[in-house]
């Protein structure tokens, strides 16, 4: 299908981006950039409720739609508009409209942002709750199910990470024409000027607390960590940003104990830049750490587990240091700390690591490439997936008959209520 002068994306949003809240809000916008940059016009569409950090996209010339689940209008939305590409924020989101989007648009690109492989996710959380290693088996949860059926029934999906893209190729069998590398794009790279050693001061952590790693993260190093660095830097303070957080996390703020809940960052460049060093003691979770990312950009050595640095590293190069366990993040934390040479080191390994693996430039025409060629063989490549045929002959059918069953009882609902 040949690109018009000015072709339309529409976005199904599962949140209105927030990109100073989450990774995944940094993310959306700058898929949505992308586009742009390329002369596409860009519409996002979204059932949620706008977010108290919303990022304005009428800036940017982006078009905000709100739009209603198991509800038809969405068809005749969708159909008036004729887009050339719509893009779902989440498998769950295909599974919501993804047969309208068929049905209203059957010529459009269809294209999954997975943002992180949700069911690796719930794999190692539920691992790690029943104090277990994660089995592969562990990873063929009904979660699982569903999220790779969704990468099946689209045309192409996003990968963040390259250790999910393995994953998805290798345990799920999933065809490689089916997926497209995308990591972090940036166009800024590691910050031109930063604060030295002997400008900064205390530590930082970072990430929206709505999010079950971020908020193991804080209490583990609430128990456990923070107060074996505290033993030996009883000076040091430990501030925790984040957007949304609940009574049970403002609850642990301390200033005796120099553990600071500090809330949302209107900036999080800023004071990231300010910490001397990161902590992202994650024992769980998926994707690339949006937080370890905007560390190394602004200079600023982190100590982080496996999972942390999972699909971020360079030939085994890390911007801070890689450890699993209480005792060994606090004695890691104390030694980036305190010695220059170390942080130095840490420092620049994670400047070559941003420009290295996370370069809009670098990645930029192989995206656009392969985008390309899969609008200009859709529907061979359709053809070629009979897997994605038959799941949206029989999963189509189910989705859509239970949504236009929920939207008829709606309509019934209405029409009954009392005046």
């Amino acid at each position: 299908m040949p690109l018009s002068k000015a072709p339309l994306l529409i976005i199904i949003g599962y949140v209105w981006p927030e990109p100073n809240s989450s990774a995944a809000g940094y993310r959306m916008l700058s898929l949505i950039r992308l586009f742009l940059a390329r002369g596409w016009q860009v519409q996002f569409a979204s059932a949620a409720e706008p977010g108290q950090h919303r990022y304005p996209l009428a800036e940017l010339g982006v078009t905000e739609h709100s739009i209603s689940l198991n509800d038809s209008s969405f068809e005749r939305w969708i159909s008036q508009q004729a887009p050339q590409a719509v893009m779902f924020d989440r498998f769950m989101l295909e599974e919501q409209f993804g047969w309208r989007v068929e049905q209203a648009c059957p010529q459009a690109l269809r294209i999954l942002d997975m943002e992180d492989c949700h069911a690796l996710r719930d794999a190692r959380q539920h691992s790690f709750n029943a104090g277990k290693d994660m089995a592969a088996e562990d990873l063929n949860s009904e979660l699982a199910l569903r999220e790779i059926a969704a990468i099946y029934r689209c045309d192409i999906t996003l990968v963040i990470s390259e250790f999910e893209l393995q994953l998805l190729q290798q345990h799920y069998k999933v065809p490689p024409a089916l997926l497209c590398y995308c990591p972090f794009l940036l166009d800024e790279l590691p910050l031109t000027s930063v604060s030295d050693f002997d400008r900064r001061q205390h530590f930082i952590a970072i990430g929206n607390f709505r999010h079950a790693p971020n908020w193991h993260s804080v209490l583990w190093l609430k128990q456990e960590i923070w107060p074996l660095i505290r033993q030996q830097l009883p000076q040091a303070e430990l501030h925790i940003y984040g957007a949304y957080p609940p009574p049970k996390a403002t609850a642990l703020h301390n200033p005796r104990q120099g553990f600071l809940i500090k809330g949302w960052a209107a900036d999080a460049l800023a004071v990231m830049q300010q910490a001397r060093v990161c902590l992202a003691p994650l024992a769980f979770g998926a994707g690339l750490k949006g937080k370890l990312l905007d560390a190394m950009r602004c200079g600023t050595p982190n100590v982080t587990t496996a999972v942390g640095a999972e699909g971020m590293t360079l030939q085994g190069d890390w911007g801070g240091v890689i450890v699993q366990n209480s005792d060994t993040i606090a004695q890691a934390a104390v030694s980036l700390y305190q010695q220059r040479e170390l942080w130095q080191r840490a420092q620049g390994r994670g400047f070559n690591i941003v420009q290295e693996k996370f370069s809009l430039a670098q990645h930029e025409s192989r995206i656009w490439q392969q985008l390309n060629d899969v609008m200009q063989q859709l529907e061979p490549q359709r053809q070629a997936n009979f897997t994605g045929l038959m799941l949206r002959h029989h999963n189509y059918r189910s989705t859509k008959f239970m949504g236009q069953w929920i939207e008829a009882k709606t309509r019934l609902a209405a029409l009954t209520q009392p005046d």
